[in-house]
């Protein structure tokens, strides 16, 4: 693959790369994959994935948001401090934001409460928002259409043909990882994911998570990087029928028109 493809969610702040976070940034780009968008998941991991990207210009971005498990330690102070954040040139999303009903590790109105704050702060920045939702899909896309919101990528996407479709409707991007490669959990996104069309499709590591089920040599460490991502771009290209190469071109465009870099 000569096409360089970008990685639109990788926890790149997580502790597992404390020791060679650069070396994984290397190995990325060596594997033509490059720039990164560094996930930000509470205030504490958005600062130091701004501060992060910042170091690589036009190689890595970041977003700047609060996960809903990390919204019972939001405050008043904290939408003010996303939004300094969001003026950083390399910060061009607002999340990881949404709703969590599986784990329920903040309390479901505390995320509520954050997840609408922070539609509004990305409404009133004119910046994309970079959403996470799990088991809570009929609140989720209540809120979304509530505050009219039609910039936005659905993360990680899992969901049913149901939810795909509104979505769709609502005129968002969806994000697919290396779910799509398990046979055993992903066999319905395999079918699903034909339904996107290719300006609305981008793909994702979720690193160090999600580490592809299928790759035949597996880290030793069982730890999902960018560099892996090639091998998830492969997976969509089958499902949907299309050559690796047209899949890569047309989701970085998507992606860089998306995020605008």
């Amino acid at each position: 693959m000569t096409n360089s493809i970008i990685d639109i969610g990788v926890n790149l702040m997580h502790r597992s790369f404390h020791e060679d976070r650069d070396q994984v940034v290397a190995r990325a780009a060596e594997n033509h994959v490059t720039p990164l968008i560094i996930t930000g998941t509470s205030l504490r991991n958005s600062v130091d994935a701004a501060r992060y990207a910042g170091t690589y210009s036009g190689k890595l971005y970041s977003t700047a948001g609060v996960h809903p498990h990390d919204a019972k330690n939001c405050n008043e102070e904290t939408i003010a401090k996303l939004r300094e954040l969001s003026a950083m040139p390399q910060v061009v999303a607002i999340g990881e934001c949404g709703l969590d009903y599986n784990r329920d590790f903040s309390p479901r109105d505390v995320q509520r409460k954050w997840f609408g704050e922070q539609i509004r702060l990305a409404l009133e920045l004119d910046m994309p928002l970079f959403l996470h939702e799990r088991e809570a899909s009929a609140d989720f896309i209540g809120m979304l259409k509530e505050h009219r919101v039609q910039n936005a990528v659905v993360h990680c996407f899992t969901g049913t043909r149901q939810e795909l479709k509104a979505y769709l409707e609502m005129g968002y991007h969806i994000g697919i990882t290396g779910w799509i490669c398990d046979e055993r959990r992903g066999k319905h996104l395999r079918e699903l994911v034909r339904m996107i069309p290719l300006d609305r499709l981008m793909i994702e590591t979720d690193a160090p998570f999600l580490t592809p089920r299928d790759l035949k040599e597996k880290p030793k460490d069982g730890r999902n990087e960018p560099a892996i991502l090639p091998h998830i771009l492969q997976a969509v290209a089958e499902c949907i029928g299309k050559p690796a190469d047209e899949v890569a071109q047309a989701t970085t465009q998507t992606a860089k028109a998306f995020f605008r870099i």
